[in-house]
C-alpha cells in the first residue's frame, strides 16, 4: 500500500555570509536578490510542480521561496518582501526515497547558486542574534498579523503526507480526535529535533539555565502542531520538528509521523492547553522531561507494530532510538561547539552543508 502515499517536504534555512558565517537577515539581503537566483536555477529533472502554489510576491511558481515578512500595499497586497531566509520545498513525490533524492537535488542547486553571492544556507531552528521583528501590517486579522512577525526570526520543516483513499476518509471523519491524539505526542516528537539554543547572541537561559529549544519555546503558545488541507488532496502538514542538515533526519520525521496517524492502538489524548503547557516545558528540557519518555516509548512500540503493515521499513528510527536513549539533542551538540570556540559563527559552520543518509558530506 505505501506506494499509495504522497509526500513532501518544506524546509526553511537561515542565510550566512559563506566567508565569516556571519547570520544575515533582511538587513543584509534583499526579496529582488534572492528572488533574481532562484528563477535563474534550473528545474531539469524535477518532478511537475503541479501541487505547489504561487507565493507573492514571487513572479515564477518554483520549488524555492523567499522566507521572510510580506511587504503590502495599501490594499493589502503583497508586493515585497523581508527576507529571514530561503526554503526548499519539493514537489508532491511518491515515495520517501524519492522526496528526500529531489530535496538533496534542489539544495546543491540553490547552495551553489548563493555562493556565487557569498551566502550559504544554515540549518538552525532560531536566529541567533535577532530576537524581535516589527513590521506594516500585511494581514487583515491582527492575531494572522502578530504571528507573521514572530516567525521572521524562525525556522522549520513541514513533514507532508496524503494518504489512501480508505485512510484518509477514517482520519478526515473525526477531526477533533485526530487534533487531540497529536496534541499528545507531537510535543514528544519535536524533543526529539531540538535544534535552537541560542537567543541574542549566547545560549538561552530561562530560570538561570540552558534551555534546548527557543523556537520551540516561542511557537508553543499560538503555532498549531498540524494543518490540514482538504482542498489539496487532504494533504496532512506536520509542523513541530525543528531544522537539520541531516536527511537521515528528514527519513526518521517521516517515518514517525506516519507511524502517528497510522497506529490505531496509541490512546493519548490531549487539549490544546496541555499541547501547550508540554511544548513549552520540552522547550527548557527536552529528552529529560520525564513525561516524554513514557510517550515516546509508547509511540516506537506502535510505530514498531504498524509501519510495516503498510509497507514501510522502520529501519530509520534507529537513530531516533538512540537520541532517545542517550538524550542527546542537536542544541547539545551545538553548545558543545560553542563552549569549545566562544563563536556563533563557528557553530553555524558545522550546520552549513547537508549530509546525506551514511553521513557523508555532500
Amino acid at each position: 500500500m505505501s506506494d499509495k502515499f504522497r509526500f513532501g517536504l518544506e524546509a526553511e534555512f537561515m542565510l550566512a555570509d559563506s566567508n565569516t558565517f556571519r547570520p544575515l537577515w533582511y538587513k543584509d539581503v534583499t526579496f529582488k536578490t534572492l528572488d533574481n537566483i532562484f528563477t535563474g536555477l534550473s528545474l531539469e529533472g524535477i518532478p511537475s510542480l503541479e501541487g505547489l502554489s504561487e507565493e507573492p510576491p514571487h513572479s515564477k511558481l518554483m520549488p524555492f521561496i523567499v522566507e521572510g515578512y510580506g511587504v503590502p500595499d495599501e490594499n493589502m497586497e503583497i508586493i515585497d518582501a523581508y527576507p529571514k531566509g530561503i526554503e526548499i520545498r519539493t514537489p508532491v513525490c511518491t515515495s520517501v526515497d524519492q522526496t528526500l533524492k529531489v530535496y538533496k537535488d534542489l539544495y546543491a542547486r540553490v547552495e551553489s547558486a548563493l555562493k556565487q553571492h557569498q551566502m550559504v544556507p544554515i540549518a538552525i531552528s532560531h536566529h541567533p542574534i535577532e530576537t524581535k521583528f516589527n513590521g506594516p501590517q500585511n494581514k487583515r486579522r491582527h492575531d494572522f498579523w502578530m504571528w507573521a512577525q514572530e516567525v521572521m526570526t524562525t525556522y522549520g520543516p513541514d513533514i507532508n503526507v496524503s494518504f489512501p483513499a480508505e485512510i484518509t476518509q477514517e482520519l478526515f471523519s473525526n477531526t477533533e480526535d485526530l487534533h487531540l491524539k497529536v496534541n499528545h505526542y507531537a510535543p514528544s516528537m519535536a524533543a526529539l529535533s531540538l535544534a535552537s539554543p541560542f537567543y541574542g547572541g549566547a545560549p538561552w537561559l530561562v530560570k538561570g539555565q540552558r534551555g534546548k529549544s527557543y523556537r520551540t519555546f516561542k511557537r508553543s503558545v499560538i503555532a498549531p502542531a498540524i494543518e490540514l488541507h482538504p482542498d489539496e488532496k487532504f494533504r496532512i502538514e506536520f509542523k513541530v520538528f525543528e531544522m537539520t542538515n541531516d536527511v537521515a533526519d528528514f527519513e526518521a520525521y517521516f517515518h514517525l509521523v506516519l507511524g502517528l496517524f497510522l497506529s490505531q492502538d496509541l490512546a493519548g489524548r490531549a487539549s490544546n492547553q496541555e499541547r501547550i503547557y508540554d511544548s513549552g516545558t520540552i522547550a527548557r528540557l527536552g529528552l529529560h522531561f520525564d513525561d516524554v519518555r513514557k510517550i515516546l516509548g509508547e509511540l516506537f512500540e506502535s510505530c514498531e507494530k504498524t509501519l510495516p503493515q503498510f509497507g514501510f521499513s522502520t529501519h530509520s528510527l534507529k537513530r531516533l532510538h538512540h537520541r532517545f536513549e542517550t538524550r542527546n539533542h542537536i542544541s547539545d551538540q551545538m553548545l558543545a561547539i560553542y563552549d569549545q570556540t566562544d563563536s556563533i559563527p563557528a557553530v553555524l559552520k558545522e550546520y552549513s552543508y547537508l549530509e546525506d543518509n551514511r553521513g557523508i558530506k555532500i
